[in-house]
């Protein structure tokens, strides 16, 4: 039987998806919360983006830098952690986007080796601060996603 996702992204269903971009841009933030995505989010920014900016997991557990006055200019807030990884700058960066009322989603990255009690502990730490959160066996799907937001 074909998954949800998978019927959805057949060609017979393309034919009802809007084939134009959404009338107004989002501005978007992209941030890694742990050192491991840092290369994630780089690659990420190397594309050619509009609207999108991209910071390293250094800027989220810095308390000065520009990454929140960042968060208050834009529509959408999405953070990239590994699962297993220390996540804790969710809070802080979950804060900011409350208290501007900026939405976040978060993308979870796990490995063929990461366990069910990292995927656990990684989720523990960004699913309240986070309104959509995706887990991903694949990192190149954290740009397919990112490209749908557009």
């Amino acid at each position: 039987m074909q998954s949800e996702s998978a019927r959805m992204s057949s060609a017979a269903e393309a034919r009802f998806r809007v084939p134009t971009p959404a009338a107004v841009a989002r501005v978007v933030t992209v941030i890694a919360l742990d050192p491991s995505c840092d290369a994630i989010v780089a690659r990420l920014a190397e594309g050619s983006w509009r609207g999108v900016t991209f910071f390293p997991a250094s800027a989220a557990t810095d308390r000065g830098g520009r990454l929140i006055d960042d968060i208050a200019e834009g529509d959408l807030a999405v953070m990239v952690a590994a699962a297993g990884s220390d996540a804790a700058a969710a809070a802080r960066i979950g804060r900011a986007c409350s208290d501007r009322r900026v939405h976040t989603a978060t993308f979870v990255v796990r490995t063929a080796s990461a366990t069910d009690e990292q995927v656990s502990k990684t989720l523990a730490q960004v699913r309240p601060w986070s309104l959509m959160v995706v887990i991903v066996s694949d990192d190149h799907y954290v740009e397919d996603i990112l490209r749908s937001f557009r």
